[in-house]
């Protein structure tokens, strides 16, 4: 008889629950830091200049190719704030709460060189049995999206990050992986992965893949070895305790193997933990992160990176990738060395590979070696970390009244407590590596319908303004909306935002020709569900604004992913808020400001040079006007002006 264990692989619909349990299930400490207050004063310098603003979405001409060289590969915790960004903070009230006084000093390079293209890039996240169906059996397949290419580039994204793509059960959407070297066959075959590489790279699109490094399925061969009561070469690739009746602190799994002996799971029943040893041990079987059992580990992790990239992959997306080491501690020492360790050696044979991890402790992550982290939604307890509080600050993903979100235009608040989090992270950082804003992702509430179309845009304002890279979750460039369904695949609450792509209003809404019965799931069956081809013929459309605002992006280099950031305006009372990006060479200063709320506010953003006679607004939604360094920002608004 199968023995659970523990009480935390139940799984309640909710996203705070999911929440909850990726942070147990990481050893993470969710301590939010809400004791650092942003002076309410404006800082740093530059202006907005000019006369009279009021526009929409419209933006100047002037496109150019800007499609990468295709890339051809080398042949052959969470707690707030980490230690660093924690000495960032402490800095920061050292400096009598001004950012400009905060030295240059964290601009140590990390022993990793990052690749170029991350400056420029913009990433398009892939759901990939939700996206496109080529054949007509209802599931989204490779195919579908290499079909899609030109209009991801269209867009204007030059990246793609496509979810576990793998050989699986599919007990957790893929996020199962029963072989890491073959593509699932409902998905396609490698012949398409590949063919899929080539097509993007020939559009100047760089493609990652999802790397589940931490687990596999219950089913994998690995697995299917370890579990046998004759030792083999497998027994230690997973973590096992010395009876069938012994259990520990972590999930675990009895009376389902040959040997006497439980599992250790990372999620799910069927997900056991690979064995990458743990940082402190309280029990003879728990081996050390220098054991050899680890070590194998390590290498057998690096060698299906190897496979991939060595067929034209560029790089990863790492699924909980402080996980690895257990027992390892809020400063997760042991997990980064075993990355740096991994990291170090594959990127030594591709240097241009990318990797972004799901860690949301950037100063960590970097340091393991990441290029990027993600700024991901958290929630505990009804706490907000700095990015739900801008755009998913409530508990019911569908709840508009009760939003508190800084991007609800009736019920956000000031930016400030945003930014007494991002900002020391941003700074631990800066220079080393990549904060990125997403837009949502597959474990996240889309954004709509709990916010309207005009909050989107002013949100898509700043996400793909923000330094670092950022990642738009397909759909959300027509805002596709968040839908309270039954659970898919392990999918529970977040089955919502995994719902199939919106290309027009053909059968299925152009997703795919098969009967409507077999589709992975149902379509949005509300008549007026945002489609790709209706927003084509509308320029104020959400997708026309976010095309605006990446080809804005795209065109100055004060707005690439290293380019500083630096606050100008976040009043104590009020919505607004403004910041400036600055080249890296200096050749070129933008300001960027909105106001989310339904009042027009007035800002002061001090004023550099004189350039009155020449304002260049680059783009506007609403009303924006200035004179001098005073700046009125009407309800709803948002402005890019060079100064």
């Amino acid at each position: 008889m199968m023995q659970i264990f523990s009480s935390r692989v139940s799984f309640l619909p909710s996203f705070v629950e999911k929440s909850r349990q990726i942070a147990l299930l990481r050893g993470v400490v969710a301590t939010f830091d809400a004791t650092l207050a942003v002076r309410p004063e404006n800082t740093g310098v530059g202006r907005i200049i000019c006369a009279s603003v009021c526009c929409d979405t419209s933006i100047r001409a002037g496109e150019q190719d800007r499609a990468h060289p295709a890339y051809t590969p080398c042949p052959d915790s969470v707690r707030a704030h980490s230690v660093a960004s924690r000495a960032a903070v402490r800095q920061y009230a050292g400096h009598g709460g001004d950012w400009r006084e905060i030295r240059k000093d964290n601009s140590m390079t990390s022993q990793f060189t990052r690749p170029a293209w991350l400056d420029t890039a913009v990433f398009y996240e892939i759901y990939p049995q939700s996206f496109c169906d080529s054949n007509g059996d209802g599931i989204g397949d490779i195919p579908g999206i290499t079909g899609k290419l030109d209009y991801i580039a269209s867009l204007g994204c030059n990246a793609l990050w496509i979810n576990p793509c793998y050989d699986s059960p599919f007990k957790d959407a893929g996020y199962d992986v029963r072989d890491y070297r073959k593509v699932a066959p409902r998905y396609g075959t490698n012949d398409d992965l590949v063919e899929l590489f080539h097509q993007a790279h020939a559009r100047g699109i760089h493609v990652l893949l999802d790397l589940v490094p931490g687990h596999t399925s219950e089913e994998h061969a690995w697995f299917k070895e370890s579990q046998r009561a004759q030792r083999n070469e497998y027994s230690d690739r997973y973590i096992w305790t010395n009876s069938a009746f012994e259990g520990y602190t972590m999930p675990f799994i009895g009376g389902e193997s040959e040997r006497n002996a439980t599992y250790i799971l990372n999620f799910f029943k069927c997900q056991p933990a690979l064995n990458y040893g743990f940082a402190k041990r309280d029990r003879p079987w728990q081996m050390s992160p220098d054991s050899p059992a680890a070590k194998a580990t390590r290498d057998a992790m690096v060698d299906i990176m190897r496979f991939w990239l060595a067929l034209g992959c560029d790089g990863f997306r790492v699924d909980m990738a402080n996980s690895l080491v257990k027992n390892d501690g809020d400063d997760k020492p042991e997990t980064i060395k075993a990355w740096q360790e991994m990291l170090g050696t594959i990127k030594a044979e591709f240097p241009q590979a990318a990797f972004v991890s799901e860690w949301g402790v950037p100063a960590q992550a970097l340091e393991a070696g990441f290029d990027m982290d993600f700024y991901l939604d958290w929630r505990f307890d009804g706490k907000p970390n700095g990015y739900n509080l801008l755009a998913r600050n409530t508990d019911n993903a569908l709840d508009t009244a009760g939003d508190r979100s800084y991007f609800s235009a009736s019920g956000g608040g000031s930016v400030q407590e945003f930014l007494s989090q991002y900002i020391p992270q941003y700074q631990a950082i800066r220079g080393k590596g990549y904060f990125c804003f997403i837009t949502c992702n597959h474990d996240t509430p889309r954004l709509a319908p709990r916010l309207t179309t005009r909050e989107q845009q002013v949100a898509f304002g700043m996400f793909l303004t923000m330094p670092g890279v950022p990642f738009i979750y397909y759909g959300d460039e027509i805002g596709m909306r968040y839908r309270d369904l039954p659970t898919k695949e392990g999918g529970y609450a977040r089955t919502g935002s995994r719902t199939p792509m919106q290309w027009d209003t053909s059968n299925n809404m152009g997703f795919s020709a098969g009967d409507p019965q077999s589709l992975y799931l149902p379509v949005d069956p509300d008549p007026q569900a945002p489609n790709v081809a209706e927003q084509e013929q509308r320029p104020d459309s959400m997708l026309a604004w976010v095309r605006s605002l990446l080809s804005l992006r795209a065109d100055h280099p004060a707005l690439r992913a290293k380019a500083p950031m630096t606050v100008l305006a976040q009043p104590a009372q009020g919505r607004s808020f403004a910041y400036s990006r600055i080249a890296e060479d200096g050749s070129e200063r933008l300001v960027i400001a909105m106001n989310p709320g339904l009042e027009s506010e007035t800002i002061t953003v001090p004023v550099q040079g004189n350039t009155a006679e020449n304002p260049d607004t680059l783009l506007c939604l609403g009303r924006v006007s200035a004179h001098g360094d005073t700046v009125e920002l009407g309800p709803q608004s948002f402005a890019v002006v060079r100064v």
